[in-house]
């Protein structure tokens, strides 16, 4: 009798959904029988066929719902990552390129440099040259005879528009004055 009770309870239980078999097992004892505990565990317990359709499309709409916005979700971060990895690539690329063109100037402020350096050393010594050679120069004049020199006197007035000058060389013959009245260039 026991078995025939348990077939019952099992079919019943294969037949209806969950929600009916929860109710049963509510309305069951609180203690089955060592014989009820023994079908339970032997015989495995299968799912309850699905024949409502509105539930099943339901559940497909979730899930696909679910599966997109995981999707979209994981689409953003790698949208996110991308522009953070293209802002990056960016700023290495404009520190790789200042750096460059900061060694490239570098490089040509020393040559400019240098340059100016050898024109300086070689304008130098050419002054220092002609230098020497006015002091020659000016050495044997200073050394001819005190009869031969002259005396020049100079005179000059600034208008607003003529320079007037007045020389008046002094040789051993005589006096030679010379006066002279230069335009002055003025921009209008």
């Amino acid at each position: 009798m026991e078995t025939d009770q348990l077939k019952t309870v099992d079919e019943n239980a294969e037949n209806k959904p969950q929600e009916n078999k929860g109710l049963m097992e509510k309305s069951l004892p609180s203690e089955p029988s060592p014989t009820l505990k023994k079908a339970e565990v032997t015989k495995p317990q299968k799912k309850p066929p699905v024949s409502d359709p509105e539930a099943v499309k339901i559940q497909a709409w979730w899930r696909g719902t679910l599966v997109r916005r995981t999707l979209l979700h994981a689409a953003l971060r790698v949208w996110i990552i991308q522009a953070w990895w293209r802002v990056k690539l960016t700023q290495l690329k404009e520190s790789r390129r200042r750096a460059a063109l900061e060694n490239f100037t570098r490089k040509e402020w020393a040559a400019v440099r240098l340059q100016a350096w050898v024109r300086m050393w070689r304008i130098r010594r050419r002054y220092c040259r002609l230098l020497s050679a006015a002091r020659i120069i000016q050495a044997y004049w200073r050394c001819r005879p005190c009869t031969s020199r002259g005396f020049i006197k100079g005179y000059y007035r600034v208008t607003a528009n003529q320079l007037h000058l007045e020389l008046e060389i002094l040789l051993g013959s005589g006096p030679c004055i010379v006066t002279e009245c230069i335009p002055l260039p003025i921009k209008q």
